[in-house]
């Protein structure tokens, strides 16, 4: 986990934002939401706190949730990540071994908090990787709807495909595995709808 470092650092460094009337949600992850412009200006309804950190795999937020996350102690996470590491070789089952183990530091530290998993999406750079993805995503979707609330999954997969099964190429960068503007309006549009099912039960 060394190559983390200089963004954990940077993250740590990060001002604690005090608690206000809006729930606190941390987006936390990987360069998705790295990369997303503004995004904690987002999202008004709550108090956005984007902890991402560029390459993360889901064995990476694993290991440094209680160092970055924690000391915010938010009411909500949303959590994307799972591509990276199917992009260095892990099987899916790993991807959701790393899921379940962040699950639980979030469960021993923070409580039933809710945490929304956003599925792993289908780049045009990664369709070699299509079935691993399915795969994974469908184990965590199966395990959300087994255990209930305070889990959720945001199918956001499906809805970047187009007719044909096939990734929307204008919802990507160039280099056909970043999000472009359209592909960041969607996302805006999808979570911003799911952020109210999931905190609900604070309110």
């Amino acid at each position: 986990m060394q190559w983390y470092q200089e963004e954990i650092r940077r993250l740590v460094q990060k001002p604690v934002e005090r608690p206000g009337e809006q729930s606190k949600v941390v987006f936390y992850g990987s360069s998705t939401f790295t990369r997303w412009p503004a995004l904690e200006r987002c999202f008004p309804r709550v108090q956005a706190v984007n902890l991402s950190f560029g390459g993360s795999t889901l064995a990476a937020c694993a290991w440094f949730f209680r160092e970055v996350v924690l000391p915010h102690r938010p009411d909500a996470l949303v959590l994307y990540a799972g591509d990276n590491d199917l992009g260095d070789g892990r099987t899916p089952e790993e991807v959701v071994l790393f899921y379940e183990h962040l699950l639980a530091a979030v469960a021993a530290t923070l409580g039933a908090v809710p945490v929304c998993f956003v599925a792993i999406k289908l780049s045009p750079a990664r369709l070699y990787l299509r079935g691993s993805i399915e795969y994974a995503n469908d184990c965590i979707r199966q395990r959300v709807a087994a255990h209930g609330p305070p889990r959720h999954y945001l199918d956001l997969y499906a809805r970047m495909l187009d007719g044909r099964g096939q990734p929307q190429p204008a919802l990507f960068e160039a280099d056909g595995l970043h999000l472009s503007a359209l592909g960041y309006a969607l996302w805006r549009q999808e979570i911003d709808a799911q952020l109210p099912l999931m905190l609900a039960p604070l309110a």
